[in-house]
């Protein structure tokens, strides 16, 4: 049995290394990783070596302190910016009040009160007698932004009365047709806005005016006259804004089933 054994590995032996020997060194696997692994460990150790490592990460360090610096910085300025416009806007409203009580105190020890300080407007009478056709339209219109409907279309009126020839006139009959849409007077903001259409065809203000007779006809609940008008909007005057609002107000009466 011991002979058979002996037998068998010294016939075995021989045949493990020559199967060895038919594997070239360079071609081994296990070799080529263990190569691969020794570059890599190389490569690292020079890093280190040579310091870079270490300068990239003190360099990275520094930015950040200095990013945090700026952003510090930063929020010190918008701070300060704010503080400033804040202070702006105060001293503003102070001088502006300064300067109004000054006109107030001026106008009444020369004369009676303007019609845009609460005085009275007369039929037939401008807000600036003697003033030019802008001085008055820009009276005018400060009674519409304060919201005194009633002595800015009394002003609008007499403003296209004295200066029917004016370049503003236009406007003039547009705002007055206004004065009377956000006090609810339906019918007579209609008839002005008509007046802008028809008496002014090449105003800028002609499609505002054709949308608000859209509207007008709407609070009047003339549905069918409202949807023409509105529609006269959208085709004649595309990619305007009164468009887009009447596209709305038209979606608006389709889900109301008007």
């Amino acid at each position: 049995m011991i002979r058979l054994k002996t037998l068998v590995s010294g016939a075995i032996l021989p045949i493990l290394a020559a199967g060895c020997a038919l594997t070239p060194q360079a071609d081994d696997p296990v070799l080529l990783k263990l190569d691969e692994l020794d570059r890599r460990l190389a490569a690292v150790e020079r890093v280190l070596a040579s310091g870079s490592l270490v300068d990239l990460t003190v360099q990275t360090d520094e930015l950040q302190q200095q990013t945090a610096d700026l952003r510090g910085r930063t929020e010190s300025l918008e701070h300060e910016a704010e503080s400033s416009a804040e202070r702006d806007r105060e001293l503003y409203a102070d001088l502006d009040m300064r300067i109004q009580n000054l006109e107030r105190m001026t106008r009444g020890s020369s004369g009676p009160v303007s019609v845009l300080d609460g005085g009275s407007l007369a039929p037939g009478q401008l807000p600036v007698p003697g003033g030019s056709d802008r001085d008055n339209y820009q009276a005018a219109f400060e009674l519409l932004k304060g919201q005194r409907y009633e002595p800015a279309a009394m002003a609008f009126k007499q403003f296209l009365v004295s200066y029917p020839d004016s370049q503003l006139a236009d406007n003039a009959q547009y705002w007055l047709a206004e004065s009377y849409y956000v006090t609810q007077q339906y019918d007579e903001a209609l008839s002005e806005f008509e007046k802008v259409i028809n008496s002014y065809p090449t105003s800028r203000k002609v499609p505002d005016a054709l949308l608000k007779v859209g509207y007008c006809n709407y609070e009047l609940k003339r549905f069918n006259d409202a949807r023409s008008a509105l529609a006269s909007v959208q085709a004649d005057y595309p990619d305007t804004t009164a468009a887009r609002l009447a596209e709305q107000r038209i979606k608006r009466m389709d889900t109301d089933g008007q």
